[in-house]
């Protein structure tokens, strides 16, 4: 089974671009196991983080084939990059009274907090690495889950060094449009069709 890759994207921030880029990724056949957007420092730049289920090879045509939509400024497969890679959960618990101090324990280990209690139900909230966020849910299986909501992975490159930045963007934009896609990926040639 393939793992996933994580794929960091920045778009145009214009109508339709999320549906063109999962489009382009649903007709290649690839599972995504999660898609976050949100706006940028910039707010006529997006930026996506797209966990798709396939192997080194597959993400190199997804990014080849994500590169080749206008909207799309830069994409980088930041998989095997040291990057920060957070999501956040929203769960709401089975919570009766005689069950509290010891769901509140694990929510305490997890740096969990809770959001939102009622008489017998609680939302709780915790961020983390996906793998964090699924030992959770695991963990609170026993004590009842009546609903779950989970935003995806968004992540950053650690460290001083990105692949291609807005500032960098802007100055190569004199004219008011942005420079031609600035490809990244990791340890692949990027020339050629497939």
């Amino acid at each position: 089974m393939n793992p996933s890759r994580l794929l960091s994207v920045l778009v145009e921030n214009r109508p339709g671009v999320l549906n063109r880029v999962a489009s382009m990724i649903r007709r290649r056949g690839f599972n995504i196991d999660s898609l976050s957007v949100g706006p940028t420092e910039d707010g006529s730049v997006s930026r996506m983080t797209i966990a798709v289920h396939v192997g080194r090879q597959q993400a190199e045509q997804a990014t080849k084939q994500l590169s080749k939509l206008i909207d799309v400024i830069t994409i980088e497969d930041i998989t095997e990059l040291r990057n920060v890679s957070h999501e956040l959960l929203l769960i709401r618990m089975n919570a009766p009274l005689g069950q509290r101090t010891e769901l509140l324990q694990v929510v305490n280990v997890f740096l969990g907090r809770i959001v939102d209690i009622a008489s017998s139900s609680m939302i709780i909230e915790v961020t983390g690495t996906t793998e964090k966020i699924d030992n959770f849910v695991e963990l609170m299986r026993p004590f009842g889950i009546k609903e779950v909501a989970r935003s995806g992975a968004v992540a950053l490159v650690r460290g001083d060094q990105v692949g291609i930045s807005l500032p960098e963007l802007d100055e190569e934009a004199a004219g008011g449009t942005r420079p031609a896609l600035a490809l990244a990926t990791t340890g692949s040639d990027t020339t050629g069709d497939i």
